[in-house]
C-alpha cells in the first residue's frame, strides 16, 4: 500500500493555507465530528492530534479535558496550532515516524491525514505502537472515487488523467485487518455555488497538489469557462464529492 509522495511539496501546501484554513475546513469539522461520535464514551488522558493542523480538535479534546500532544508535518500549521494554545506539546514530525516512545498515549487520532502518507500501514503502525494497550487509533482518510467531478472535468478540458491516488476501502480494510477494528465508509459532498467557489475551498485547505501541475491553468479566465462547463453542475449548484473512510482500530 505505498505510493510516491512528496512530504515537502505537502507541507508547503499546507503551510501556505495554515493562516485561514479554518475558514475552508468544512469537510474537515464533518468528518472530525463524525468520528468524536464513534469514540465519544472512550476515555482519553492523554490524546495525539496527528496531522493536527490548526488544532481545532485539539481544542476539542483538551476542553474534554485530555491532554494533548499535537503533530503535524507542516511547520506554519503546527506554529498557527501552538499560536492558539490548542495542546500542552507540539512536535513537527512525519507520523510515518512518530517520535514518541511506545504506549505514550490512550487514544491517537488523526482526521484525513493518512491519505498524504507514502505508506499507510507504516502509518497505522506507528499510531498503535504510541498508543497504551486498551487504548485506541481513531482515524479518518479518504478513498477512492472522492473528487469525481473535479477528475472528469479536468479530463474534458486537456484529456489529462487525475494525478490524486486514493487507497479503495479494500485496501483500507485489508491494511486493518492484523488488529481489532471497524472500517466503515461515508459518502459526504459539498454543494459550491460556481467552480472558484469549489477550486478557492481546496486550495483553502492545502490541497492544491489534488490537482498538482494545473495551479498555472487555473490563472487563466478560459480555463476556468472551460472548467465550468465540463464540471457536471446541478440544481444544487457545483458538487464535490468524498468518500470518506473512518476506523477505530483496538489496541492489544
Amino acid at each position: 500500500m505505498t505510493q510516491q509522495v512528496d512530504k515537502a511539496a505537502i507541507a508547503a501546501a499546507f503551510s501556505r493555507a495554515a493562516h485561514h484554513y479554518e475558514q475552508f475546513a468544512d469537510l474537515q469539522r464533518l468528518t472530525g465530528d463524525l468520528l468524536l461520535e464513534q469514540v465519544e464514551m472512550r476515555p482519553a488522558g492523554w490524546v495525539l492530534d496527528g496531522g493536527c493542523g490548526t488544532g481545532w480538535y485539539s481544542r476539542i479534546w483538551r476542553q474534554r479535558g485530555s491532554h494533548v500532544i499535537a503533530l503535524d508535518l507542516s511547520p506554519s500549521m503546527l506554529a498557527t496550532c501552538q499560536q492558539k494554545q490548542s495542546a500542552e506539546r507540539f512536535i513537527q514530525a512525519d507520523i510515518e515516524a512518530i517520535p514518541l516512545g511506545d504506549k505514550t498515549v490512550d487514544l491517537a487520532w488523526s482526521n484525513l491525514a493518512l491519505q498524504w502518507c507514502a505508506d499507510i500501514r507504516l502509518a497505522l503502525g506507528e499510531l498503535y505502537r504510541i498508543t497504551k494497550p486498551g487504548g485506541c487509533i481513531a482515524f479518518t482518510t479518504l478513498a477512492s472515487g472522492s473528487l469525481h467531478e473535479l477528475q472528469e472535468a479536468w479530463r474534458d478540458v486537456d484529456g489529462r488523467q487525475p494525478v490524486n491516488r486514493f487507497l479503495t476501502l479494500t485496501d483500507i480494510e485489508q491494511v486493518c485487518r492484523p488488529w481489532r477494528s471497524v472500517v466503515q465508509c461515508h459518502r459526504i459532498q459539498q454543494w459550491f455555488p460556481d467552480v472558484m467557489s469549489a477550486m478557492r475551498s481546496l486550495k483553502g485547505v492545502g490541497a492544491t497538489h489534488l490537482h498538482h501541475g494545473r495551479q498555472q491553468q487555473l490563472t487563466t479566465r478560459r480555463q476556468l469557462q472551460h472548467l465550468a462547463t465540463t464540471w457536471p453542475k446541478q440544481p444544487a449548484g457545483y458538487p464535490l464529492s468524498w468518500n470518506i473512510i473512518s476506523g477505530v482500530i483496538e489496541r492489544d
